[in-house]
């Protein structure tokens, strides 16, 4: 257990940043398997957009490494544009 009252704090706030961070990437898996679940290209191609900037701001935070944004940006990409 931490003997200092900095370290608690540091407890507490990663805490809460781990709770985030979960949050943000499930949603952003979630949206991810609905927009691989399309089958319409108009749909798709509006939720790519919203699906793609969901992405760029894990990477940004460090939740994702900034090459799996990548890679995943492309593969649905390629995906909206083949449906």
């Amino acid at each position: 257990m931490a003997n200092h009252k900095s370290a608690l704090k540091r407890i507490r706030s990663n805490n809460a940043k781990r709770l985030r961070n979960r949050l943000q990437h499930k949603s952003t898996r979630n949206a991810i398997r609905d927009l691989r679940a399309e089958t319409d290209k108009k749909a798709a191609e509006k939720r790519l957009s919203s699906v793609v900037s969901m992405i760029d701001k894990l990477a940004k935070n460090n939740i994702i490494h900034k090459n799996k944004a990548g890679n995943l940006k492309s593969k649905l990409t390629k995906f909206v544009a083949a449906i």
